[in-house]
């Protein structure tokens, strides 16, 4: 495997296809004693995914608007 001159690698088909990385899946690139690791992005590693849906405010989005501003 080389890096292209713009920084592109090409993953192997097969390793693609094991770990699930198609075309439009985000990954991550970390730092590791070896070298450079690879990783799937899941999509609850956005930092509102993982938070989303937590406080349960009850009611319409309209409502605790007009709460919040006073009318």
């Amino acid at each position: 495997m080389h890096v292209s001159q713009r920084g592109q690698i090409t993953i192997p088909k097969a390793l693609r296809d094991r770990y699930g990385m198609h075309h439009n899946v985000e990954v991550q690139l970390e730092p590791a004693p070896e070298g450079i690791l690879i990783r799937k992005r899941s999509a609850a590693s956005h930092p509102v995914d993982r938070v989303y849906g937590i406080l349960d405010r009850g009611g319409s989005t309209d409502i605790h608007l007009e709460r919040m501003r006073g009318s």
